[in-house]
């Protein structure tokens, strides 16, 4: 039985001088020292070994082992020092890293990021409100009477009966923000106000039921027209460029007096064309009855701005579902 050993250590010898990489020296491992290897065969053979054989065929098993352990570490040394020991292709470690894969600013928040810096420079702190309203703050201090549309229930989401004393809704308009600021903040003012607003529209191009605005308010004392216009000349040069042209068109809204519509000329599909894109006006005397200002001392201007809307028209987006859809072949453009 002794001539078993003598047999698997010159196989073995001659398996390992024919070790030509890591690869080969792992299977040479697998071969006589794995569990199932040929050195476990081995000594499984010991219980079929003659009694006065036992010792010696012990000691040469146990020798063949050791070594061969010390054959395989010694080989497995020289592959590690000379690179030889690391498997799949050498690591160039000038390589450039591939670059993580990032997001990026929706094109709603680049809008408002845009609107917050240019009309920071001209003063403007930013102030913001709670989404659900109630009926004082969203309609009676900005002069809206109970006979008003806009406070139909179908034009609105409310939480509560309208019904009930005082109900609560989602806010339909950013204007809250401007009666809670002046509520809390003694004159001179100079903010503006964004936000999520809700109104009940069926979705189609231009409409959705939830959107962005925002507005200005600024109340000092001679106040007029002229400031107004001045601000909204250069805010539309600041964001739409300086060939942008405004003009304000008369209107009405319960919280301004006189009211007017803004319209930017721009560029459409290699024309010039009058957008609306919000409305403005100087703020009512009834308003700042409600909010405890001195209409005799104190006169302001107000303005709102649909945030979708200026994106849409800065960046020629023509459908406004296209902002909420979260397709990301869309919102890599921007």
């Amino acid at each position: 039985m002794l001539d078993r050993i003598e047999q698997l250590e010159r196989e073995a010898d001659a398996d390992l001088a024919a070790v030509s990489g890591a690869d080969d020296l792992e299977a040479f491992r697998i071969k006589y020292l794995g569990s199932k290897g040929a050195l476990k065969g081995l000594m499984g053979l010991l219980k079929e070994v003659p009694p006065d054989q036992k010792p010696a065929f012990g000691q040469g098993a146990n020798r063949l082992r050791k070594k061969l352990q010390e054959s395989f570490e010694a080989a497995k040394g020289e592959y590690v020092s000379a690179g030889g020991g690391r498997r799949g292709p050498k690591l160039d470690v000038t390589e450039p890293a591939m670059p993580p894969r990032l997001g990026r600013e929706h094109v709603i928040t680049q809008t408002i990021d845009a609107l917050i810096d240019v009309f920071g420079r001209m003063g403007f702190d930013v102030a913001t409100g709670p989404e659900v309203e109630d009926e004082y703050h969203n309609f009676i201090a900005l002069n809206i009477p109970q006979a008003h549309p806009a406070r139909d229930p179908l034009d609105n989401f409310y939480l509560t009966p309208p019904s009930r004393e005082n109900p609560h809704l989602l806010r339909s308009q950013t204007s809250t923000i401007q009666i809670r600021v002046m509520e809390t903040t003694p004159p001179p003012v100079r903010i503006i106000a964004m936000g999520r607003v809700y109104r009940p529209d069926a979705h189609d191009a231009t409409h959705y039921s939830m959107f962005h605005q925002v507005e200005g308010l600024y109340v000092d004392e001679n106040v007029s027209m002229v400031d107004l216009k001045t601000t909204l000349i250069q805010f539309a040069h600041a964001y739409f460029g300086a060939e942008a042209e405004v003009r304000l068109v008369p209107s009405y809204f319960p919280f301004t007096e006189p009211s007017a519509e803004l319209y930017v000329k721009m560029k459409v599909r290699d024309r010039w064309e009058w957008i609306e894109i919000g409305g403005c006006g100087m703020v009512d005397p009834a308003v700042f009855e409600a909010v405890g200002y001195d209409p005799e001392r104190w006169t302001g201007f107000a303005f709102g701005l649909g945030i979708e809307r200026l994106a849409m028209r800065k960046h020629g987006i023509q459908d406004i579902r296209w902002l909420f859809e979260n397709d990301l072949r869309f919102l890599r453009q921007f």
